[in-house]
């Protein structure tokens, strides 16, 4: 197995190999404006320090989200341009997964990342490995007393305090956890553990058609 992973759905753009049994290279940077810049030559580099090739490739991981629509479809076209051109499967998962296992916790938490807004894209898990809800998007103040005395996981932690006052590491999401999430799902055989690489947005982009505006015909 050459497992490459991807992940554009937070500030962080993120890329790692796995090649089964431990991460043999990754890389992260956190720029929330230039995911398209950054993503392909991160992958150059990756594979570079692993001494490999994109051709060696035999699995690709993508972060699916939840996370804002422009950069999370850069991770998304990424990861389905390789699969194509590979010939090789494309998985997804869930973003909210990935910080939840490089968390390594072993008792109840949430995992909450920014989703601009004034809101979070948030989930419950009972430990690193177990998500017990879908995600969702909200309001802090509007989810706090239901997640009261619960760890907080990711940049939702750090940015609203008087929400979720237990913020925890890590604050922003590595692909190697996802690749090492993704690799130990395929070592046990559970493909159901993955989801379509399609996005999960969860709302509406922030870009929207205007309701008003004229139509020109031409003469």
């Amino acid at each position: 197995m050459l497992l490459l992973a991807v992940d554009t759905a937070t500030p962080a753009v993120t890329v790692a190999l796995h090649d089964g049994v431990s991460v043999l290279a990754a890389e992260s940077q956190v720029d929330a404006r230039r995911h398209g810049e950054l993503l392909l030559p991160a992958v150059d580099r990756v594979l570079a320090e692993a001494g490999l090739a994109l051709g060696a490739v035999t699995d690709l991981v993508v972060g699916v989200g939840p996370g804002p629509y422009t950069g999370l479809r850069v991770g998304l076209v990424t990861a389905a341009a390789f699969g194509s051109t590979l010939g090789v499967p494309v998985r997804g998962l869930c973003t909210l997964d990935g910080l939840a296992y490089a968390a390594g916790l072993d008792e109840p938490f949430v995992v909450a990342t920014d989703a601009r807004r004034k809101e979070v894209y948030w989930a419950r898990y009972a430990d690193s490995r177990t998500r017990l809800t879908e995600p969702a998007v909200d309001r802090p103040a509007d989810i706090a007393a239901e997640l009261a005395g619960l760890p907080v996981v990711g940049a939702g932690g750090a940015l609203y305090p008087e929400a979720f006052p237990d913020a925890r590491p890590p604050g922003h999401q590595s692909a190697a956890a996802l690749a090492s999430l993704a690799a130990e799902r395929l070592a046990a055989g559970d493909t159901d553990g993955f989801l379509p690489p399609l996005p999960l947005y969860l709302r509406r982009p922030d870009a929207q058609v205007p309701n008003n505006y004229k139509v020109v015909t031409p003469q």
